[in-house]
């Protein structure tokens, strides 16, 4: 890997917090991460420290030894227009000293009505009213809470049940947990929230050897299935079908032919709300500001985070149709729900200038012209004998990893270990690329750049990974 141009960047002297500890110290003995395996980093003999990422700018970014590497995940499906957007900065100053803070409580700020404004004016349908949370896990908690009351209201109390897919990830929340479908992320947090059902998802390469080589009929299967757990569970006890439009989890399924118009007559048929999770999907992620446009459909709700902000703030939000607002016009009747830091003052400011990003450089038509280079570009990758699939869409995919490409079989948990955790995260990672080597179903390299990237780095993100995949081999 290359390091960072003194140009660009001179790294500090040291890399020391204020008590004298290194970073890596430090963290390992103060930090508690996310999703992490702690171990990894306990035993000082292994070598293994804190990766620790100081700099970015573009798609590259830097750790605190000057490595550069990369940024082929956007952080975490999230940095959009890249890093270093100092508008963006600027725009969040400007901000933080007119007004750093005001809640949405019962009051309003201009930046929040500015946004949400937006926001309407791109959302299909008459997705007009935007309740702003801080996070994807919360639009979804949002979006269930609501779909439960709005049924109370209508007269249908019975109605709170959701349906959902298998291995989909939602969030961490107690109520979004109940709807992921991830049963190792649920187990250590069990009871749940009652009322989440699962359905087969859109993993066309994992379908029933007759379904396989006919994407609309697999469509269709995967989406009556939807209909057979409603009709089981009840129609009358029913609330919400929650679908990402490329699924995340498992390794970016995107939606068979036909998929989404047959859920959309199923949910119509039932009275069910379609929630279209786009956490990741949205701005720009699949081509369009929404991906439910890219699919040709039209929820009742969507939910969001991420790039709305390309991760300058945190910052979510549920947008949903007038009709579901219809009932809380009138009267006493509110929506008792709500955060302190829902339409962050700061975070709708960032939000404003990301989206003055995508608007001045053209970004949701630049992903829509590239996208089939980024496919191609991939799919070179599949004279690999490891590499079974590759699938996804816009610039959003994942490379399924099999023992056997001719059978499909995958590789069991032992072997996935050592493959991913063993292997491939810290390989991928020394070559000078941050992705994610992800097993929450079947062993996935999952690929998600800034928007701003074009075919040149492409090119370099298929050598890279072919690099590592072909050393792969011999650590089976």
């Amino acid at each position: 890997m290359s390091t960072y141009p003194s140009d660009v960047w001179e790294p500090s002297s040291d890399r020391h917090t204020g008590t004298g500890a290194l970073y890596s110290d430090a963290a390992r003995d103060h930090l508690w991460m996310h999703f992490t395996r702690h171990s990894t980093f306990e035993d000082h003999g292994l070598g293994h420290s804190v990766p620790i990422i100081t700099k970015g700018q573009g798609w590259t970014i830097w750790d605190d030894r000057g490595n550069e590497y990369i940024d082929a995940l956007a952080g975490l499906f999230v940095t959009n227009v890249g890093h270093g957007r100092t508008e963006i900065a600027e725009a969040m100053a400007k901000q933080a000293s007119e007004l750093a803070f005001f809640p949405l409580w019962s009051y309003a700020h201009p930046r929040a009505i500015e946004l949400a404004e937006r926001l309407a004016h791109h959302a299909p349908g008459d997705l007009n009213r935007v309740f702003f949370t801080t996070g994807g896990g919360e639009a979804v908690e949002t979006a269930w809470k609501l779909a439960k009351q709005y049924f109370k209201l209508t007269g249908k109390p019975t109605k709170h049940k959701v349906i959902s897919r298998s291995i989909a990830y939602h969030g961490t929340p107690q109520g979004a947990l109940s709807i992921t479908g991830i049963p190792a992320a649920k187990s250590m947090f069990e009871p749940l929230v009652p009322g989440g059902h699962k359905v087969p998802n859109t993993n066309i390469y994992r379908a029933p050897e007759h379904l396989r080589d006919d994407e609309k009929a697999f469509g269709r299967w995967a989406a009556d299935r939807i209909a057979e757990a409603i009709e089981f569970e009840g129609p009358e006890t029913v609330a919400a079908v929650f679908l990402e439009p490329v699924q995340n989890s498992g390794g970016c399924f995107p939606p068979p032919a036909g998929y989404f118009e047959r859920v959309r007559e199923i949910c119509d048929e039932y009275d069910v709300l379609l929630v279209s999770d786009e956490t990741i999907c949205a701005f720009g992620r699949i081509g369009s500001m929404f991906a439910c446009d890219d699919l040709g459909y039209v929820p009742d709700i969507i939910t969001t985070a991420k790039g709305i902000t390309s991760g300058y703030a945190p910052l979510g939000l549920m947008i949903a149709s007038d009709r579901l607002f219809e009932p809380f016009r009138h009267g006493t009747t509110y929506f008792p729900h709500g955060y302190t830091w829902g339409g962050h003052p700061v975070s709708c400011a960032a939000a404003m200038a990301n989206l003055d990003i995508f608007d001045r450089e053209g970004l949701n038509d630049r992903v829509k012209q590239n996208a089939p280079v980024f496919k191609r570009t991939l799919d070179k990758l599949l004279d690999l004998p490891l590499v079974g699939d590759v699938r996804g869409a816009g610039y959003f995919y994942g490379i399924e990893l099999v023992k056997d490409k001719a059978t499909r079989e995958t590789f069991n948990d032992d072997e996935s270990e050592r493959l991913l955790r063993g292997f491939l995260s810290k390989a991928l990672f020394d070559a000078g690329l941050y992705c994610r080597a992800d097993d929450r179903g079947d062993p996935v390299v999952q690929l998600a750049p800034p928007l701003t990237m074009g075919p040149s780095e492409f090119d370099e993100i298929e050598r890279r990974l072919r690099s590592v995949l072909t050393e792969a081999e011999n650590h089976l």
